[in-house]
């Protein structure tokens, strides 16, 4: 007979089921404060529930998108500085939501690591709390993996899930996109959670140090100034679309940059032109230019370069889309216009040269 006291218990495997609970427990309250309409962010259960109809709409389309946080987690991690990429979590599925006029409902995240640390988890539940309330959703549910052997340490890993309706005839893009529209872009914070492999490389051969000053914004470590999470631009995109007709498309940059990202919203027969005079970069964008040797093509198809959202509206209510967006808390700015394209054209045409500006 085994005797049972000389047994191996899970514990002795490297899972702490008490480290699970604690954290189950230290997060039910941030996940209490994201709770919207159609929600009941009750952790605990086996699944997360959601009322549709309590959101009043009448013919809705769901959409779902998913998403991580890529190697920006080593920047955090390497960093000690959590709570952002929580934040980074949820923006890169919302955004992803709102370009098609879904107006985002629940977000679930999934937490691995190799030896659960219940202040680190925390800190990143609080960061994805946090954006679940800047775009209006509710945390309703999620999963923590503590897997032994699959990460090193106290090294973690993210994804999410989001939800969000839209009413059948409100989806974007519309039809009807075409010559002379104007384009709009709506300034980032950063290079939001994409080209992180690069970055790392650059700060890798530039010598430059997470824990020291930026480089290029004495006011923050490199790390925080590198974690500056992704701007979440649900709530004033939802305000424009609510308040004018004339939005016929966006797009959320992200990795591909202005050169891949744009094309997946125009017809066929459409080019974009691109004013790159207009686009004003963020410093540590001439940072990483200067310290990584990055040609410009290279950069607007890595990078957002400064702007994280585009808007296709018609050039008859572009003024007023401007004014909206802006009343709502946004930088925008006049990127170009949609031209006809023929035969092998090029999709994105650039004019001009990205302000890079000198940041050694």
């Amino acid at each position: 007979m085994t005797n049972e006291h000389n047994g191996l218990t899970y514990s002795d495997a490297g899972v702490s089921i008490e480290a699970g609970n604690s954290l189950v427990d230290a997060i039910k309250p941030l996940a209490a404060s994201t709770k919207r309409k159609g929600s009941s962010p009750s952790l605990g259960g086996f699944g997360g529930l959601f009322d549709l109809k309590a959101c009043g709409f009448k013919d809705p389309v769901l959409v779902a998108a998913n998403d991580g946080v890529g190697t920006k987690l080593r920047v955090a991690i390497e960093s000690g500085i959590h709570s952002g990429v929580g934040i980074d979590l949820v923006a890169m599925s919302v955004n992803d939501l709102i370009v098609q006029g879904a107006e985002p409902l629940f977000f679930l995240d999934y937490y691995a690591t190799g030896k659960l640390d219940v202040g680190i988890a925390r800190d990143v539940v609080a960061g994805i709390a946090e954006g679940c309330r800047q775009a209006g959703c509710a945390l309703i549910g999620g999963e923590t993996a503590e897997m032994p052997g699959m990460y090193h340490g106290a090294d973690y890993d993210l994804a999410g899930f989001a939800v969000g309706a839209v009413e059948r005839r409100k989806i974007l893009p519309k039809k009807g996109v075409g010559a002379g529209d104007v384009i709009l872009g709506l300034a980032s914070s950063g290079p939001h959670s994409n080209g992180y492999s690069l970055i790392r490389k650059i700060v890798e051969v530039s010598g430059a140090n997470y824990k020291n000053a930026a480089p290029f914004d004495s006011s923050r470590t490199l790390g925080e100034a590198l974690l500056a999470p992704t701007r979440i631009y649900v709530k004033p995109v939802l305000t424009a679309l609510k308040a004018h007709t004339g939005i016929k498309a966006l797009a959320h940059i992200t990795g591909g940059g202005f050169t891949e990202n744009i094309p997946r919203v125009l017809p066929d027969d459409c080019a974009a032109h691109i004013d790159l005079a207009s686009v004003g970069s963020p410093p540590v964008f001439g940072w990483l230019a200067k310290n990584g040797g990055i040609a410009q093509k290279e950069m607007l198809r890595t990078f957002n370069c400064g702007i994280g959202m585009i808007v296709v509206v018609s050039a008859a209510k572009a003024d007023d889309v401007m004014l909206t967006l802006a009343e709502a808390g946004e930088q925008v700015v006049r990127l170009g216009e949609i031209a006809n394209r023929t035969g092998r054209q090029a999709r994105v045409k650039f004019a001009g040269a990205l302000s890079l500006g000198d940041n050694s």
